[in-house]
Parts: C-alpha cells; structure tokens; sequence
C-alpha cells in the first residue's frame, strides 16, 4: 500500500492535509491536520477499518471550537459523496474517528448515520494501583498481579499499547496508586537521598500480610533490604524522562495522568533524614510539601494529584488515630502547601487536587482547604467510593446519601471511585446492567469516575492458561468489561445494537445478538449474588474464589478458618439494601417484603445460567481462539452460578430446619449442598482447564480451589448437624 500526501487548505481556520491510501480494493481519502496527533490516531483507525472491509470513502476530520458542543464532543454530517467529522477540540476530532472507523468496521460505510454526541462524564478513567518497587509498593501489594507486572509498568510498550486501548475505549486519565510514590518519581533538593534508582522486588517467601489500618507494621514483615532482586537498572533520572514520555504520549491520546496516595506512608525512606510516619514530626511534613511541589515541576503533563486522609493515620497505633481536624491541618501543611508552592513558581500552570473523602470529615476539609479551593489555577474535587469494593453488586447504591447534599450545597463536585474487586479472572459483559449503573449515579454534583481494582494489577494478563501470544493487556482479555465503563460513561445511551454490531464483526463464527444475550445473562451472576451475600468491602468477598479473609468469615460465623464464605456466612451476611433481595433470616422469619426471596433468587440464577449455555451450545465448531476462550467463560461463570444457586439454596434451608425442626427440611439442605459441591467442582475443572487454580491476591490471600474442597465438606457437615425433633 503506497502513501501520498496531497494538498493543504484552510477550513474553519483549521489546516487539513490530504493523505490518499490506494490498493487494489481501496481508495480512501481521509483529511485531518497531521499535527494533531489525536488525529493521526483517528485516521489511522478510520484506514485499517476501511482496509479491513475492502471498502471506500472520502472523510474529512476537522476542528470547529465554535460550534455547539461540549469539549470532547463531536459531530458526523454528510458531506457530498463522504463525511465530515466535526469536534469542539482534537479529543472531540478523535473520538468522532473513533465512532465512524467502530461503524465502518463492524457495519460498513453504509452504516454511517449522522450524529452528534457530547461526553456524559467528564472524566472517565482508569484506577490502577502502579506497582512501582518492593520499596515502594501499592496498596495492591504483594501478590501476584504485583510480581507479574513490575517490570510492565516500567515498559514504554506497555503503555503505549495501553493508552490506545484506553482512547478507543473513550477513557481520558490514568489515576495512578501509590502508598507513596516520591522515591520513584522524583529529586527532591533538599532531600537527594531519598531518591531510588532501579527497579527492584522482593524474593520472599511472603506471609498474607493484609494492609488495614495499621500503619506500617507491615513493612518489615514482607520487605528486607537485603532480600531484594534488582529487575530493572535505571537511574532516578531515567525514570524521570520516563513517566515523562509517558504523560507526553498520554496526552496525544486525550489520556491524562494523574499521582494518587495513601497517607501517611514513608515506604522507601528507611528513615533517611529523620523522616517517619508520624504525625507531628516537622521534618515529614516538610518532605512530603516539597515532594508535592516538586512532582508538580517534574512532570509538565501531569494534570493532577489526590490523596487520602486515612489508612496510616495515626500517632504509633491504631488506636490513637488522629482526628479529623488534625488529619486536615497535616494536609495543610504538605500535600495544599506544596500544590501552591509550585503554582507560585508555575504561574501559568493548571492543576486538580482531589481529595477523597475516605476516612475524612468533607465539611472541614471544605474550610480548612478554602485557601486552596480558591486558587484560580486550582480545580478542587472530591473523590467518593461510590460502591464500596464491589461495583458488580446493584445498578442503585446508597453510601453517598448524605454525602451529595453537603457538596452540592458547597458547589463542588466528585470523582467516582468505582471499584471492582470481584471480577479478575473471567471475561465479564453487561452493557444493561453498566448502563442502569451510570445513569443511577447523582449527576448533577459529578465530575466523573474511576474504574478498576485494588486487589489487582490491571496491567499484562497473567491468570490464562492458554494465553494468546504475545500475553494480551488485561484491558485487551477484558475487553468488553472495560470498553463497557469507558463507552457508557461517554454516552450511556450507546447501544446495545452497536455492541452487537461489534461482536459480528469481531467473531463472524457467531451470531452476535446471541452472544450478548447469552454474555449478559451469565454475567449477572456477579451482582445477583454479591448483591444478595454484600460483603461490601474487598477484603471480605471474592465471588470468583468463594472467600474472603479469615477474620471477617469468623466475625461472622462461619466455621472455616481458610476465609471460604460458608453456609453460615451466606445465612448471616445481609443482602444490599438496594439489590431488591431478601435475607435469608427474614425469608424464615415470614416477613413480609416486595423484595425477591432466597429461594426465588436462586431460581432467577439457575433460569439465567441455563439460558446462556443453551445458547451457546448452539453456536457449533468455534475455531478463532479468543471466541472459544470467551465461550469458555461463559460456561464457567455459568457453573459458578449454579454452585452460588444451590449454596443460596442450601443456606435457606439450613436456616428454615434450624427453626422447624423438620427431617424434610434437613434433608433438603444436605442434598442441596451436595449438589452445590457437584456443581463447585465442575467449576473448578473448567475454570482449571484454561484459568490458574491457584492465585494470591493481595486484599483475600490465597485462593486455592483445590484445598477449598475440604470446605465443602464442612458446609454439608453444618447440615448434618442439625438437631431435628
């Protein structure tokens, strides 16, 4: 295929140049200011898509800042015999090439309608917890998303191949997570030491050591300077022009960068200069104002910083934790100071400061920050953890109730956090329900949202067994999942019809309505039953491993001490209050509810389950390897549902012979928990043929599905046990 440039012309004040791609079956003419990289992007994709379908069309790209749209929005008209892409800016340019080349692939030039789309959110991005160094971990260390994705993120190829999958996917920041970041990322003059070259981790062997709040106790319990690797050698410098490189390509995709942090944490440090964790120690406060500031000069594209006032908090104990006035005064003095410090040097420069409302009293951080929040090159925003750990749980949450009035009487808005601790291993797919999501959230007082894990690495993929080659990006495995939260936080009114055009032209094998209705039904296994058993926190629940830690399965009753949820944690963890689910106690007790009982729920699973495999059963001979891989998931989620169906059930009747005393009842409870053992080990054998059996995560530890037999067991025995008249 031979490239030839054509002319220049002025339209609308913006510089269009003519690039003409030939072949045999091709002839496209796509026009688009080639400085604008944006563009480029764009038309690129606009090209493969045409060359893909053998087919041909005349596209201009073109700005237009006076037209009627939002920034970042966009405008597809006809013009002659082509089309003409309008956006208010190069990210509305790009995102409307991204519209038409997904419309050409998936449809055909035939396909392409007229429209005109604004973003709903704002900001749609991306939480990812970085794993920079064993010396300087996030709170997803360690595991082993941690150990597999080190030296990724430390790869420019990793992210440029990232930030293109984030751009199509509609997303326009990266928040990056780190305890404590400086060390990593930046010389800070009066504190040259601090800084670390290389790239290292640690050789273990490492203990289940979950991060509460519990200061840093423990540190020393997985990091020993002298039982380091060095995976990487690289001087602070180097990785200074790295993350630049980073933030620099990021913004040719309309992806921002911004630093988020935990406090107060000093991983890293070893105590050089004094420097600790402690509350009032002046030389830390000092540290941690100048790292700030100087972050902020290091790295031009950086767009913002946020923090938490929590976590390691403290005055030596948990349990002299500080109060909130004193948490305020502390960021006063650093994370505000610094922030001014470098907007006095940097007069020009722009910069959001996010502070999440985790563990802090957002009246007083709105008082103690008014120096700050008035700034005029200050944007302030809050950040709230809208669904706890478990987005997967019931389109309509609560936790901001009281939150939203206090903000909008204020006038200020909020970043969503928008965690997903429950799905890492199977491909997941629900546009209905991520669409029901979006719209539930309190749109008047957002400033958008940030989608990912904590108890994960959403970095290369690691957990398939028969990987395709080279390993994908978890945002490529997951496609669907995470283009869904990117596409329907720009237009929650993307279409299902879109979706399945997506899907036709991704598996032509298939028919690709079918596979949605089947991807979907499966997929709502994870908020039937996470909202029926709302274990809200990640520490508490992991649905695709059947645990939580030990110490909240025995706060709650259970029998197991492996942190596998039993019968005893499903009849005492209460349902979300918005999942529309009853308890299984107050199923027992004869309440009366509109809400959906234990037993119907179950059947509700089982219906769904049955559905989607039945369906894809019908699909025949499948030789397109990822096709098959997603296909296999959907069985597999398919036959963990039936286990959770049966476990539900179980559960119910364990509870019902308890207060009944009937032989019917318990006999219906053992049989049933026997089928769900049935059904846990099919799922175990599907899952192990294509998925690793064995996975430690940082927020539940290890999961082993092989060991977790036992506790099955122990579920049926808890039957057997019961008294009966």
């Amino acid at each position: 295929m031979a490239l030839k440039s054509g002319f220049h012309k002025v339209t609308r004040n913006v510089i269009i140049l003519v690039l003409t791609l030939f072949s045999s079956t091709v002839s496209a003419k796509v026009s688009y200011n080639t400085k604008l990289p944006q563009m480029q992007f764009a038309a690129k994709e606009i090209n493969e898509a045409l060359t893909s379908r053998g087919e041909s069309a005349t596209i201009v790209l073109a700005i237009d800042g006076s037209a009627k749209l939002k920034a970042e929005g966009f405008t597809i008209v006809k013009e002659g015999s082509g089309f003409k892409v309008i956006g208010k800016d190069a990210a509305g340019a790009m995102y409307g090439g991204l519209d038409l080349a997904e419309t050409i692939r998936s449809s055909g030039v035939d396909f392409i309608k007229p429209v005109q789309q604004n973003p709903y959110m704002p900001m749609r991005g991306i939480k990812f917890n970085i794993p920079l160094d064993a010396r300087t971990p996030t709170y997803s260390a360690f595991g082993d998303a941690t150990e597999k994705n080190t030296a990724e993120v430390w790869d420019f190829a990793f992210w440029k191949e990232y930030i293109d999958k984030l751009a199509t996917y509609r997303y326009n920041y990266v928040a990056l997570w780190s305890l404590h970041p400086f060390p990593m990322m930046v010389k800070v003059p009066d504190y040259p030491d601090v800084a670390l070259d290389d790239v290292k981790l640690s050789n273990g062997p490492f203990e289940d050591v979950y991060r509460g709040d519990d200061g840093s106790n423990w540190e020393p319990k997985i990091i020993d300077n002298n039982n380091l690797r060095t995976i990487k050698k690289i001087t602070i410098d180097q990785k200074i022009a790295f993350w630049r490189k980073v933030m620099t390509y990021g913004k040719s995709r309309n992806i921002d960068f911004y630093i988020v942090t935990w406090n107060i944490f000093t991983c890293g440090v070893d105590g050089k200069y004094g420097i600790d964790d402690h509350p009032d120690n002046k030389t830390t406060r000092d540290y941690f104002r100048k790292s700030v500031k100087q972050l902020i000069l290091t790295y031009p594209d950086l767009t913002g910083i946020g923090l938490t006032t929590g976590e390691n908090m403290v005055y030596g104990s948990r349990e002299a934790k500080m109060s909130d006035e004193a948490k305020e005064d502390w960021v006063v003095d650093t994370y505000a100071a610094g922030t001014l410090d470098a907007l006095k040097e940097q007069p020009n420069r722009k910069i959001r400061f996010i502070h999440r409302q985790h563990q802090a009293g957002v009246e007083l951080v709105l008082d103690e920050l008014k120096t700050l929040r008035e700034h005029p090159n200050v944007d302030f925003v809050f950040s709230f953890k809208y669904a706890e750990a478990h987005v997967l749980s019931a389109t309509s949450q609560y936790r901001h109730e009281k939150f939203v009035p206090v903000i909008k009487e204020n006038n200020v808005k909020t970043l969503w956090t928008l965690r997903n601790d429950d799905n890492y291993l199977y491909r997941w797919g629900s546009p209905d329900f991520v669409r029901e999501f979006m719209k539930n959230i309190p749109y008047d007082v957002s400033q958008g949202f940030y989608y990912g894990h904590d108890g994960f690495v959403n970095g290369r993929e690691f957990t398939q067994i028969n990987a395709l080659t080279p390993r994908q990006l978890e945002v490529e495995k997951h496609w669907m999942q995470f283009m869904l939260w990117g596409r329907l936080g720009y237009n929650p009114d993307y279409s299902n019809d879109r979706i399945e055009a997506m899907l036709r032209a991704r598996f032509p094998e298939v028919n690709g309505k079918k596979l949605l209705d089947a991807w979907q039904k499966a997929s709502m296994v994870y908020p039937r039953v996470t909202g029926f058993h709302w274990a809200s926190l990640d520490w508490m629940w992991y649905i695709e491993g059947m645990k939580g830690i030990h110490i909240y399965t025995g706060s709650k009753g259970a029998k197991s001490i492996t942190g596998f949820h039993d019968v005893e944690t499903f009849i005492n963890i209460p349902p979300h209050p918005n999942s529309g689910y009853q308890s299984i106690p107050d199923f027992v007790a004869g309440k009366e509810t509109t809400n959906l009982s234990p037993l119907a729920l179950a059947d509700l699973i089982d219906k769904e389950v049955d559905e989607a495999t039945s369906e894809i059963k019908n699909f025949g001979s499948i030789t397109k390897k990822e096709l098959r891989l997603t296909l296999d998931d959907i069985n597999i989620i398919s036959e963990m549902g039936r286990y959770y169906a049966d476990k539900i059930r179980g559960s119910t009747y364990v509870a019902m012979a308890r207060t009944s005393k009937k032989k019917a009842d318990k006999d219906m409870a053992v049989k049933l928990l026997i089928q769900a053992s049935v059904h846990y080990n099919k799922y175990v054998m599907l899952s192990g043929a294509n998925h690793v059996n064995k996975l430690w995560l940082a927020r539940v530890g290890r999961v082993d599905f092989e060991v977790q037999k036992e506790d099955l067991l122990a579920d049926i025995e808890i039957a057997k046990e019961i008294e009966i008249q």
